[in-house]
């Protein structure tokens, strides 16, 4: 009679892992109702960073869009849109001068026009609306043949198991703000604008620890109880520089990036059967402050060539961040992840995972490498399972008198 198989999952659950270790901004506004001012705080005394949160602004206007280099915002939603058979590249101009208009407003505390509720854009929280092209916008605005390869699909991935409604798009609205609220109105008024041009594919929400929660600049924890995000290039430095912004190409897509966006469902229910020296072995990394296997502390360097008592690799051949390690910062990837929870099913398991959006340069030198080494044996492979991806070029930002794509559509 053979002898039972172990499986990496059962091998880990079990623990024996412990044997190997819109308008340009100088149209004239639409009349609006007059907005209230804000009470000032009931104490009378100098607000708090707290109460003054909500009046937070992003810049709008710049080299690059808001909202990659920005940092992370509470709440986060993607929208997928397909653009209508008619429209043209005329069309997606004033499409774009449109939108642009919409978002400039809305980011710096404005309505935006013909807004029937301005007060609740008096309050921004740091709201931020970032845009991408689909391969769809590249050919409508007459790049067929022509349009990078930032753009393109992704190659499919033994472990994917991908859905045509988390999947694709024309055209990418990532907005992000500090407070909920400010961010659905925000999302009503740009996509309200955009039905005319383009049919909402998906939609995708997505968030992280509250503002004020921790102290800025922590490593953040997903839904599985990791720190996420621990090796990622730092805005403001040259490296971010280098791995993020595009320098060469397209005219129009130089000073922009690009956009992968995959949706991976965390498989809560087995992964919660997983014991702490699993989950560790699994991550290669301790789960209570994120330090290597092979350190103490979060941002020690892993040390891959440590070997255990009995001769095994303290971080495994297979542990994810041995497969996701890049040793040249040029071509790593910046990772601005947020978490979902779509709620529970009629037996009670969660429905939950992560928004798991790639800014990159280039996604053929840095993204794919890495998604190809992951997808051929990374151990969190029998916990998470990508079902959703799309890749979009999201270009530069623009002057105060311009508006985003205006390099590629005049």
């Amino acid at each position: 009679m053979p002898e039972p198989r172990l499986s990496r999952r059962g091998l880990l659950a079990g623990g024996a892992a412990t044997a190997v270790g819109a308008l340009a901004a100088c149209a004239p506004d639409q009349a609006v109702p007059p907005v209230a001012p804000q009470p000032a705080p009931a104490s009378g005394g100098p607000e708090s960073p707290e109460s003054s949160a909500g009046a937070a602004t992003e810049p709008f206007d710049g080299l690059h869009q808001a909202g990659i280099a920005t940092a992370p915002q509470t709440y986060g939603v993607f929208v997928g849109l397909d653009l209508r058979p008619e429209v043209d590249r005329e069309a997606l101009a004033r499409m774009m001068r449109l939108l642009t208009d919409d978002a400039r407003r809305l980011t710096q505390g404005r309505p935006a026009l013909a807004d029937t509720e301005p007060e609740l854009a008096v309050l921004p929280a740091r709201l931020t609306v970032t845009f991408g092209f689909g391969p769809g916008f590249l050919t409508a605005a007459g790049l067929t043949g022509r349009a990078p390869e930032a753009a393109a699909p992704l190659p499919a991935f033994a472990i994917d198991k991908l859905r045509k409604e988390w999947s694709g798009g024309d055209l990418l609205l990532q907005i992000c703000a500090d407070d909920a609220l400010t961010l659905a109105h925000a999302l009503r008024m740009v996509v309200k604008d955009a039905r005319s041009f383009a049919k909402v594919r998906w939609i995708q929400r997505g968030f992280r620890r509250g503002a004020y929660t921790q102290p800025a600049g922590l490593t953040q924890r997903n839904v599985m109880g990791q720190l996420d995000g621990t090796v990622n290039p730092v805005p403001g430095t040259a490296e971010f520089d280098r791995a993020v912004w595009v320098s060469d190409g397209p005219e129009w897509l130089r000073g922009g990036t690009t956009l992968v966006l995959r949706r991976i469902r965390a498989e809560m229910e087995t992964w919660d059967a997983v014991d702490r020296v699993g989950k560790e072995f699994t991550v290669g990394r301790r789960l209570d402050n994120g330090a290597p296997l092979t350190g103490r502390d979060e941002h020690d360097e892993a040390d891959f060539e440590k070997l255990n008592a009995i001769g095994f690799p303290v971080i495994s051949e297979q542990a994810h961040i041995r497969r996701a390690h890049v040793a040249d910062p040029n071509l790593r990837i910046f990772r601005r992840v947020y978490n979902y929870d779509e709620g529970l099913t009629s037996e009670g398991h969660a429905d939950s995972g992560l928004l798991f959006a790639s800014y990159q340069a280039d996604v053929s030198r840095q993204f794919l490498p890495i998604q190809r080494r992951l997808a051929e044996a990374d151990l969190l492979n029998e916990w998470t399972t990508p079902i959703g991806s799309a890749v979009f070029a999201v270009p530069p930002g623009c002057s105060p008198n311009g508006w985003i794509g205006d390099g590629l559509l005049t």
